[in-house]
């Protein structure tokens, strides 16, 4: 009867755009310097770089340009690799990057960018890393919105908290009028949802071979003045984190 009622009231509260939901509006350098900030940029010259999770390759493009010595693209789907390769040469950067599925030597340094609120298993994804780094190599990260973030839902923000007050059943019932995957949990939808907050990166981290050497939640700028370490899961923009490999 409840999931019943919430998806009728998700149906009044639409149209909205659903082919673009989730859809980060930057890409490439402007979305490194949005994400990362200078104190995680100022890493990346001379380094070894895995761009963990590339996509289509624009931020492994930037990284290159940034003065990175290497970059190795990494992600599952071969059409973006594809893709990916086709920026770098359109670039002029071909001769710094490479774009596969699994690495072929060591990196100094692994980016991740827009992921961590989506790995289906973050904690095996650190372990992976870590077998990915060189002996005091380094993780940069840099995700959000978090799950308690007003739009941390990403597709089911059909308003603020949305995804808090309507249950993941009704959420589900509604998208699934304009998607056919068949997914019937949050984990499930293209891309997938994790429901990451800042606590649980913290108690994931905690618990991976990496040590948590910085972190920076970034306030939501018209809640900044509220934005403290208790109200941060729900006043926070974006999470950005340093994470070392010991020697």
């Amino acid at each position: 009867m409840l999931t019943a009622l919430q998806y009728r009231i998700l149906k009044r509260l639409g149209p909205r755009d659903t082919e673009s939901a989730g859809e980060s509006a930057v890409v490439g350098e402007r979305k490194l310097e949005r994400l990362l900030g200078d104190w995680l940029l100022s890493e990346i010259p001379g380094k070894r770089v895995i761009d963990f999770g590339c996509g289509g390759g624009s931020e492994a493009v930037a990284l290159a340009q940034r003065g990175a010595a290497f970059v190795t693209g990494l992600d599952i789907r071969p059409h973006l690799l594809e893709i990916a390769a086709e920026k770098a040469r359109a670039a002029g950067v071909a001769g710094l990057c490479r774009f596969c599925e699994k690495p072929s030597e060591p990196a100094d340094l692994i980016v991740s960018i827009d992921s961590f609120e989506h790995f289906e298993d973050p904690s095996e994804i650190l372990k992976v890393m870590h077998e990915m780094l060189a002996p005091g190599g380094k993780v940069i990260v840099s995700f959000g919105p978090t799950w308690y973030h007003p739009y941390g839902g990403h597709l089911f923000s059909v308003r603020p908290w949305a995804h808090l007050v309507f249950s993941e059943e009704a959420l589900i019932r509604w998208r699934s009028d304009f998607k056919t995957d068949g997914a019937t949990r949050f984990c499930e939808v293209e891309g997938g949802l994790n429901q990451m907050t800042i606590g649980r990166f913290e108690r994931l981290v905690a618990r991976s071979p990496f040590r948590l050497d910085r972190l920076e939640a970034v306030p939501i700028r018209r809640l900044a003045r509220l934005h403290n370490r208790m109200t941060r899961e729900f006043c926070t923009a974006v999470v950005r984190a340093r994470l070392l490999k010991p020697a």
